[in-house]
């Protein structure tokens, strides 16, 4: 799971839905996407929020990161609940092994409580590794999960770790 970077609360977009990343969020996400590739994190498949700030996380981060996979942008992952998150990742193809999923707060901390049973923060441009121990991705349900990390891109923006 990967929350869209910091957005541009200043930015003249028409609405929500249209609000781009802030210089802070496009540099995070930049960083992630290096962090991806350097730790093989690449996904399969990856299924984003049609909001901008979203797809543009997504774009910036394979970008920088030199990987790709196919990916499907869908308005399904913005303003939704933690059944149509699960509902949609329950559709994912079992050929993909490795899926990202790009949203927004607050869903993303509930999906992660939903799953793991973890209370996690999930600050903007923030990458959540959970491991479902599932087959099929039809088997996603409530408490499967077994957090597997979080990064958040302070830790590689900020002092020693600067991947940007």
């Amino acid at each position: 799971m990967l929350r869209h970077a910091k957005s541009d609360w200043d930015a003249a977009a028409a609405d929500d839905h249209g609000r781009p990343l802030a210089p802070r969020g496009k540099k995070a996400a930049a960083a992630m996407g290096r962090f991806v590739a350097a730790t093989g994190l690449a996904p399969d498949y990856a299924v984003t929020s049609s909001a901008v700030r979203a797809r543009t996380t997504l774009e910036l981060a394979m970008e920088a990161g030199g990987w790709t996979c196919p990916v499907d942008v869908t308005r399904r992952l913005y303003d939704v609940g933690v059944d149509d998150v699960l509902g949609l990742v329950a559709e994912s193809s079992d050929a993909d092994p490795a899926v990202m999923i790009v949203g927004h707060q607050p869903t993303w901390s509930d999906v992660v409580y939903t799953l793991t049973g973890g209370s996690v923060r999930i600050a903007a441009g923030t990458l959540v590794g959970i491991d479902l121990g599932i087959e099929s991705w039809n088997n996603t349900r409530p408490g499967i999960g077994e957090l597997a990390f979080t990064i958040p891109p302070r830790l590689l923006t900020d002092g020693d770790l600067d991947l940007g």
